[in-house]
């Protein structure tokens, strides 16, 4: 083993522990080691809900409302994952969940409306790469499955639960995103 991968490993083991210390600390009322989990969480999460939602407002929105989730529950974290995992299945819930209080969600989701491709507004992607805009401009469904499958590591079975659909169609929806994005990035 290399010097070099001795100083990452010892890194790595640092902010474990690290991490371990604050959510302890965290669970026993302590606001500043939750700011600085949340320091440490935030733009992976805020990544993840604007993938989701395809709007910065919301994303926003949902970020925040997914912390305070994160807050409230942090007594049910119980280290059997990873803290980021628990927090992204959280997140994901929350963003999902957000999306089902919309007024039109279920219009929006089960119309012919959402099979025509979104252009999200220029001011909310110009400083993303040329994937993440690429996904923004996903249909719903489509995009939903995607960021769950290919970002965020779920199962087609868990995604299709997630999603209240059939398995089959999950795996339809990623492969239709799939294409549309390879279309759209390649050059």
């Amino acid at each position: 083993m290399s010097a070099q991968n001795t100083i990452i490993d010892a890194r790595k083991l640092f902010a474990q522990k690290h991490e371990t210390e604050l959510i302890t600390a965290a669970k026993n009322g302590d606001r500043q080691a939750f700011a600085k989990l949340y320091q440490l969480h935030l733009g992976r999460v805020y990544g993840l809900c604007l993938r989701m939602l395809s709007n910065r407002e919301q994303a926003e929105d949902v970020t925040q409302e997914a912390f305070v989730q994160a807050w409230q529950k942090l007594d049910s974290f119980r280290g059997e994952a990873k803290f980021s995992t628990w927090l992204y299945a959280l997140t994901t819930n929350t963003v999902l969940s957000h999306m089902r209080k919309q007024k039109s969600w279920l219009q929006r989701v089960f119309s012919l409306d959402s099979e025509h491709l979104v252009e999200p507004e220029t001011a909310e992607i110009e400083d993303l790469s040329d994937l993440d805009k690429a996904i923004l401009r996903l249909p719903e469904k489509a995009r939903l499955v995607f960021v769950l499958f290919a970002v965020e590591g779920y199962r087609h079975e868990e995604i299709a639960q997630m999603l209240n659909i059939a398995v089959g169609s999950s795996k339809s929806h990623y492969h239709r995103a799939r294409k549309l994005l390879q279309g759209w990035v390649s050059p």
